[in-house]
């Protein structure tokens, strides 16, 4: 966002008793979901001096559960209640807790992006399967195999629905700042299969979707089991690795040289909680939008809902460079600004190919420039141009698809134009130049429209080409033609046509009656038969036949028809 901060002194008050219905979340505040099993949960050493003394900078926690400060770990004084912002004092996600690499991965995030403040939504279970985390399988799973857990009582902090706790503070959790990401660890408890990708690909995915997030915006890093000697599931840590085949954007906090506890073989000692929480940070920002929104208020560390800001007024429709001329390329990820169902309609939700522009429109870049991808039928996109001279124009487009099936249309302010344009199947590597006919233009500006007809089509641009004007034809001077009379003894319009002093590039426009009602100068004769075409340019021509005349001292007569 750039809001003038003028605008937001003067309006953040009014927004404030108004609530967050005409308010956007504050950009800087990044919000993460850190989710899994009990190395997630916190178990290294908490060292109260260090870590509960003090609030951490610009780093709060949106607490997942209800806990009095008597009975968390640790020296701390603060209690907690469910879905009320605090400063990230350990332990988060239960009280009987200790620390976790969550606290140390918001410490090393803040501490890397100067202007931002991270919120954490800590929701984790020691001892527990990936299905605790499915909003499909943890009913039947703490009916079943996670009986023991349920007994034990820690589900009891997430109302015995970690998903649904996930979801629900996740959306609150939206409406003030920016989900950026999640960091996860779980595994010891699952075989790390497949199956188990699978499964921790919807945990994600099932949040995603509910949010109306963009994967390719929304990271997921992932954790290594211990492994050091003796521990019990480094062999896991392959399996973990092949995740990335599951996510838009993954990351792998790696584990190598990190101590355990000392007591035994699951769990991180103090010192390896804490490097593997800056190591889940490392890989974070390689993969988030580091931008910081100057013009942003401050983020209230204890009220949150009181730095939003106020809502941009909606992009005005318009072209998204300049208007694009034609003859030329329409270059297909220039649509229009303006937004969906405005500029553009685009079935899918998110940018699949991630590049360029940041609304639902599929941008992808092959060996290539860019181009729109992934089209289903019904997308289209608007464009706005400016059509140089009336005429015929030839279309063609370069695109691509995987079998001969896909397919666009074009429409100038509604009305259709040309032909379907059909891939030639080829595979989505290979594009191919392919003609959608011709169509006949008005200069001035317009707007095209291209839709999808049928999907399997990715589409690099649209060009114009005008159509080359009537071949210039030498007259046959051993040919007598009634209209024109080449024979210079004879009377009529021959004799007119040979009348007037003879300039080199001078050309004479004559009428049917022998007048000449106009003289240029013009470089050839294909060149002076187009200016002619032009009706109104010179005085006296209108719709009808004429004569044109080289006056070059040589012989060269045309015939040209002049329409409206």
């Amino acid at each position: 966002m750039t809001i003038k901060s003028k605008i937001l002194k003067s309006a953040l008050s009014a927004f404030a008793v108004a609530g967050l219905a005409w308010a956007a979340p504050n950009p800087n505040f990044h919000i993460y979901i850190a989710y899994g099993q009990s190395n997630m949960a916190g178990n290294g050493e908490i060292v109260p001096a260090v870590d509960q003394a003090t609030n951490p900078k610009n780093f709060i926690m949106l607490a997942s559960h209800t806990a009095n400060a008597s009975s968390r770990k640790g020296q701390t004084n603060q209690s907690i209640k469910m879905g009320e912002w605090y400063p990230a004092i350990p332990p988060m996600f239960h009280a009987f807790e200790q620390l976790s690499p969550a606290d140390y991965f918001g410490r090393a995030m803040v501490d890397s992006l100067p202007g931002v403040t991270v919120g954490i939504i800590p929701v984790a279970i020691g001892a527990v399967s990936i299905r605790a985390f499915d909003k499909d399988q943890y009913q039947a799973y703490f009916a079943g195999d996670g009986k023991d857990i349920m007994s034990w009582g820690w589900p009891k902090d997430y109302d015995n629905n970690p998903p649904g706790r996930i979801l629900e503070l996740a959306k609150k959790a939206k409406e003030v700042g920016v989900i950026k990401g999640f960091i996860f660890h779980q595994g010891e408890s699952d075989g790390v299969d497949d199956n188990w990708r699978k499964t921790v690909y919807k945990t994600y995915k099932d949040v995603i979707t509910a949010l109306d997030l963009n994967e390719n915006e929304v990271p997921f890093v992932a954790g290594e089991m211990l492994q050091e000697s003796g521990a019990c599931c480094a062999s896991k840590n392959p399996g973990i690795a092949q995740l990335k085949n599951n996510f838009k954007k993954f990351g792998l906090a790696s584990s190598k040289g990190l101590k355990g506890n000392g007591k035994d073989p699951y769990h991180f000692g103090r010192d390896g909680v804490i490097e593997l929480g800056k190591r889940y940070a490392s890989e974070m920002l390689k993969l988030i939008d580091k931008t910081i929104d100057p013009n942003a208020p401050a983020v209230d560390l204890v009220n949150p809902g009181n730095s939003v800001v106020p809502d941009e007024p909606p992009e005005e429709y318009g072209p998204y460079v300049d208007v694009i001329e034609i003859p030329g390329k329409v270059q297909a990820e220039n649509y229009n600004k303006g937004g969906a169902e405005v500029a553009y309609h685009d079935n899918s939700k998110g940018n699949e190919g991630g590049i360029l522009r940041k609304d639902d429109v599929d941008i992808y870049q092959p060996n290539m420039g860019m181009v729109v991808g992934y089209c289903e039928k019904g997308d289209w996109m608007k464009y706005s141009v400016k059509v140089a001279e009336d005429g015929d124009y030839e279309i063609s487009a370069l695109v691509a698809g995987d079998n001969g099936t896909g397919s666009i249309a074009l429409y100038i302010d509604d009305e259709k134009i040309g032909d379907g344009i059909v891939n030639e199947g080829k595979g989505f590597d290979a594009f191919t130049t392919v003609s959608g006919g011709k169509a006949t233009l008005k200069a001035g500006e317009h707007e095209l429209k291209l839709e999808v007809t049928n999907p399997w089509i990715d589409i690099d641009y649209v060009e114009f080409k005008k159509v080359a004007a009537d071949p210039v034809v030498d007259p046959d001077t051993s040919k007598k033609d009634p209209a024109v009379d080449t024979d210079t003894t004879g009377t009529g319009i021959a004799k007119n046509l040979h009348l007037g002093a003879s300039q080199p590039g001078q050309f004479s426009v004559i009428d049917i009656h022998g007048n000449e009602v106009a003289s240029f100068y013009a470089n050839s004769m294909a060149t002076a038969i187009r200016e002619v075409k032009r009706v109104g340019k010179y005085h006296g021509i209108s719709k009808g036949v004429y004569y044109l005349r080289s006056n070059n001292g040589s012989l060269n007569i045309q015939k040209v028809v002049v329409r409206e």
